[in-house]
């Protein structure tokens, strides 16, 4: 049995899959994952475990892959495609449809170029904020 000098926590798994801590969690309860159990009760998983997910995940198109999340530190990223762009001056609005919305993103007309975007283009929105801000959108009365 390897040590658990050599294993990772359901965290560093979960970054490292590229899904969230929760996901890793319910598969190891489900039994999907095989773990290791350190006298303290806690779960650790070895590299080796890990393999079959990073393999299947690297069949999948890269814009279904998980893949990309792992390249990048934010989690809040929501793929659509572009719909919108229009460039004036030095920024550009990149309007995206995701899911049954849009998402509205100002960057500079220079990255629009140089990521090449244009029309139809799958990308993503990477959000960043600290501040969320909640709208009533029904009547309290």
């Amino acid at each position: 049995m390897p040590t658990t000098k050599q294993m990772l926590t359901p965290r560093e798994a979960s970054r490292m899959l590229g899904v969230s801590y929760p996901t890793i969690k319910q598969w190891i309860l489900s039994g999907k994952l095989k773990t290791v159990q350190t006298p303290g009760g806690h779960h650790r998983l070895s590299e080796e475990a890990l393999k079959p997910f990073l393999m299947k995940d690297k069949l999948k198109p890269i814009a279904e892959s998980r893949h990309r999340y792992r390249r990048v530190s934010g989690r809040n990223q929501l793929a659509g495609k572009v719909v919108s762009i229009k460039i004036q001056g030095l920024l550009a609005e990149v309007i995206l449809s995701v899911a049954d919305t849009h998402v509205t993103a100002i960057i500079t007309s220079n990255a629009v170029r140089e990521l090449q975007l244009k029309k139809g283009d799958s990308a993503a929105a990477l959000i960043k904020s600290t501040d969320v801000m909640i709208e009533r959108l029904d009547d309290p009365s």
